[in-house]
């Protein structure tokens, strides 16, 4: 007996987004259709303005789309309330940025904990799964230490960790080699590699360094708000 294929991971279609700016309206993205599927390891390019982080903020539901359709992990986005899209987000999606964002007077293990916290982990297993997500990324010996403690790829390991302590079905990246010197930036994307080939982590890549970008298994390419080239 056949079996029915399993939905993409994300699923967009016509995603349109415009801003209010200056008594006018910018369209940021313009009718971008495509889908993802669970496992796989793409990286999102263009230049500035293009519409790639535009793009990365509506698929972690940080910013809502103007029209048109979104779905991620089978959730529909649209007409959620900010507190279903707060648990979805915790849930469902991980997040690293190009500056860390951890919290400077925390420790690495409870930095990673923060999602857990916000989810209503216990203490015990807060530090159990913080630890455990630590060791995945190769800093179990530096949990006590403070972020001024830690190298720049250290404290990206950290966010790293953070973002997939809940075990998210997708980790977003947003120019996350883009605070790192050259080797440090080739530690983070075989991580990264190591990740989607071992765990089987879908993760979308935002980075405008083309280097970044053909380490991925496919590559998106924004022009003015419209995807102009989808390459595998």
């Amino acid at each position: 007996m056949s079996t029915a294929a399993a939905p993409p991971l994300i699923s967009c279609r016509d995603l349109r987004k415009s801003y209010r700016l200056g008594g006018g309206e910018v369209a940021a993205l313009r009718g971008v259709s495509v889908s993802i599927e669970a496992g796989e390891y793409v990286a999102v390019t263009g230049a500035s303005g293009s519409g790639k982080s535009t793009f990365m903020n509506l698929l972690g539901a940080l910013d809502a789309a103007s029209s048109g359709e979104l779905a991620v992990a089978g959730r529909a986005l649209r007409g959620l309330s900010d507190g279903e899209l707060a648990r979805f987000r915790n849930a469902t999606v991980g997040f690293v940025f190009q500056q860390f964002n951890l919290l400077p007077r925390a420790t690495a293990l409870d930095n990673v904990a923060l999602p857990l916290l916000y989810a209503g982990a216990g203490r015990k297993r807060r530090r159990e799964l913080a630890r455990a997500s630590l060791e995945r990324v190769g800093l179990g010996s530096r949990a006590d230490s403070r972020p001024s403690q830690l190298s720049g790829g250290q404290q990206q390991r950290v966010a790293i960790a953070r973002a997939l302590v809940n075990a998210p079905r997708l980790l977003l990246a947003d120019e996350p080699t883009g605070a790192l010197d050259t080797a440090t930036s080739g530690e983070i994307m075989a991580l990264f590699e190591a990740l989607n080939r071992d765990d089987g982590v879908t993760i979308v890549l935002v980075t405008h360094e083309a280097d970044v970008a053909a380490r991925a298994r496919r590559r998106l390419r924004f022009r003015d708000g419209v995807l102009i080239e989808d390459r595998r």
